[in-house]
């Protein structure tokens, strides 16, 4: 008891900033007051009405986020949709061209073929007329045949030209479809 006895009570002088934050928690406290959220909730239909439209605000900011999600989901279907169709048909005409390709090759050897052919026909002829005829055989004739003489001059071709000559549609294929992808997304998606 001694020791209370010797402890000593502080007053707090009250200042002006005290005085000042005060009074500005008092107008604050007034002005809450004077808010028509706080008239709102003193009437009770009129919290009801809030408390129903706050509701279906919730509601409809929902619907709206469902939807805008369902939309994006929609249109990422519809990008790869787009892009498996691109895929298939760059993939379907790299196996068309491919194969007009090894088509043209295929005529060309034909053609060679039939000309072989011919030439072979003509030569077997006149190994049945130097055989029929002997010695009286013309030494001077040689097999007639469709074949055209070459020019003595040679021709040199460089392979990448000649590579990407026959190869030109298909390097064309591929770099539309490597356009095409870009330019759907940016028309698809906006960005």
């Amino acid at each position: 008891m001694a020791e209370m006895k010797d402890s000593h009570v502080v007053e707090i002088p009250v200042d002006e900033e005290h005085q000042q934050k005060l009074s500005s928690a008092m107008t604050i406290i007034s002005a809450i007051q004077h808010h028509p959220l706080m008239e709102i909730s003193e009437s009770p239909g009129h919290l009801l009405l809030l408390k129903l439209w706050r509701r279906e605000e919730d509601l409809f900011g929902r619907r709206i986020a469902r939807k805008e999600s369902r939309m994006d989901s929609i249109r990422r279907e519809i990008f790869q949709l787009c892009c498996f169709f691109l895929i298939f048909h760059g993939f379907f005409m790299t196996i068309l061209f491919t194969s007009s390709v090894n088509l043209c090759r295929y005529w060309k050897v034909w053609n060679q073929l039939q000309r072989e052919k011919t030439d072979n026909r003509a030569l077997t002829r006149c190994i049945q007329e130097l055989r029929m005829k002997g010695a009286s055989f013309d030494l001077s004739k040689e097999p007639q045949s469709g074949k055209r003489m070459k020019s003595s001059s040679v021709e040199i071709k460089w392979k990448p030209v000649t590579w990407c000559s026959q190869y030109l549609i298909t390097i064309c294929l591929v770099f539309f479809a490597g356009l095409v992808f870009p330019v759907s997304k940016f028309m698809l998606c906006g960005f």
